[in-house]
């Protein structure tokens, strides 16, 4: 059974010069700012964002705000086949890894990978398969395995050598939290997430990460106006640093200014109930061009990309495999 496939990861390093390859997912967020005629301008505005945020947060011995530096690389997995033939390998998912640069003392910290995660197979399950099950459907329905396969591939690279001598710690997802729910703002806080929302029920979303063996919880850091989801493997608060933290805070909350302006860049700060909404009009945009049609447009091509070169050349591998996979606790 372990034996079926194998995962192969590479790195690019993200900066103003970055280009995507032609390999590139080019549904992935960073992908979408690279292009373009103002390409280099976004990519480094996007960064110096990163920056300014992070020096913001980790304020401690940094009275100039200046003394922090965030390092990006492009973590590309790709899944191989052991059997000859054709589509032999896929590229599975993508997501950024982070180095922290403290100039003061010339010390590199290693951050949390997961940011800006995105997945072929993702996008096969949300941009094929969940519309074809309420194509005739009188009211919203999600198929029982929905996500049952993304979930496992995923869990299994996390448990697999190529993972684990690359990276030391498990990732953490941090994206948008969902338009669908409300949340509440607790009296828990940290340092570095800030205070604590809570909802009543998990979203499509929190119950897909869950079969990736991820949890989540939801955090409106100091200075934000939304809370952010942080789907996590074990301890969110003990397993990793303030520092930590505070680099993949800085990063997503960048991100998500620029994806989603009318949340995470409105003009008034989530209220102690709060429900989020693509809908209002107090926000500001950001000098960053970002196309989200585009994206949701590419989505359902890559969907559609991977159910002809993934899904169905290996069906019956993928489904034997998944079938015999046990689901490691989150």
């Amino acid at each position: 059974m372990t034996n079926e496939f194998t995962f192969s990861v590479t790195t690019t390093h993200f900066d103003e010069n970055y280009a995507p390859s032609e390999s590139s997912r080019a549904t992935t967020n960073f992908a979408n700012l690279a292009r373009g005629e103002h390409r280099q301008q976004n990519l480094r505005n996007a960064l110096a964002m990163i920056d300014r945020r992070y020096n913001e947060l980790a304020h401690s011995k940094n009275p100039k705000q200046d003394r922090y530096a965030v390092e990006l690389e492009i973590v590309s997995v790709a899944l191989g086949f052991a059997a000859e033939g054709d589509d032999q390998e896929f590229p599975l998912l993508e997501m950024l890894d982070i180095q922290i640069v403290d100039r003061h003392t010339g010390a590199r910290h290693q951050g949390i990978v997961g940011n800006n995660f995105s997945s072929y197979v993702r996008d096969f399950d949300f941009s094929v398969v969940l519309p074809a099950a309420n194509e005739a459907a009188t009211e919203p329905t999600v198929p029982e395995d929905f996500g049952d396969l993304h979930g496992k591939l995923f869990q299994h690279f996390l448990n697999s050598a190529a993972y684990q001598e690359r990276f030391a710690l498990p990732p953490v997802i941090c994206i948008s939290v969902s338009t669908s729910k409300t949340y509440r703002r607790t009296d828990n806080y940290h340092p570095a997430l800030g205070v604590e929302y809570q909802q009543d029920e998990y979203s499509l979303t929190d119950e897909y990460f869950g079969k990736m063996g991820l949890q989540v919880r939801y955090f409106m850091p100091v200075g934000s106006v939304a809370p952010l989801a942080f789907y996590f493997r074990g301890d969110l608060l003990s397993d990793y640093t303030d520092l930590q933290l505070i680099g993949t805070i800085s990063t997503m909350e960048t991100f998500q200014k620029i994806y989603r302006p009318e949340i995470y860049n409105a003009n008034s700060a989530a209220e102690g109930v709060y429900r989020p909404s693509l809908n209002q009009q107090d926000y500001a945009l950001t000098q960053i061009a970002y196309d989200r049609v585009e994206r949701g447009q590419l989505a359902i091509k890559q969907g559609k990309y991977t159910e002809q070169h993934f899904v169905n050349p290996h069906k019956k591998v993928l489904e034997a495999w998944a079938a015999n996979y046990p689901t490691p606790a989150g």
